[in-house]
């Protein structure tokens, strides 16, 4: 029981590897993650502001993985273009955009007065 455990850890991290290795998207939220971190950091956010760049972050990372999964389960059913199948595509792609405007604007409330006071 305890090995099946580990083993579905060892796919979750196998996944979160494989869409940091091929998406050049996800390298871009990762660096938007580090930057947000340290300016957390060094501006000392308090604990409920991190806990709400935490859910930004996560809300951003979570919709990036579900797009990518969602990509490559488009591509395995309809490997040729399908109208249908870019639809899907393009509405994914559109919750990653809405994730990530989402955490631009929670950024803009926590550390707007923290650069401008």
């Amino acid at each position: 029981m305890f090995k099946k455990r580990l083993r579905s850890f060892y796919y979750a991290f196998r996944g979160i590897a494989w869409l940091l290795l091929t998406q050049p998207n996800a390298r871009i939220h990762l660096l938007a993650t580090a930057l947000v971190v340290a300016a957390g950091f060094y501006f000392r956010v308090s604990p409920q502001e991190w806990a709400i760049l935490v859910f930004a972050i996560s809300a951003v990372w979570v919709a990036e993985a579900f797009n990518t999964a969602l990509e490559f389960l488009t591509d395995l059913v309809s490997p040729g273009y399908h109208d249908l199948a870019g639809k899907a595509k393009d509405v994914a792609a559109g919750a990653v955009l809405l994730a990530a405007i989402g955490a631009v604007f929670i950024a803009g409330i926590v550390f707007g007065p923290k650069i401008s006071p």
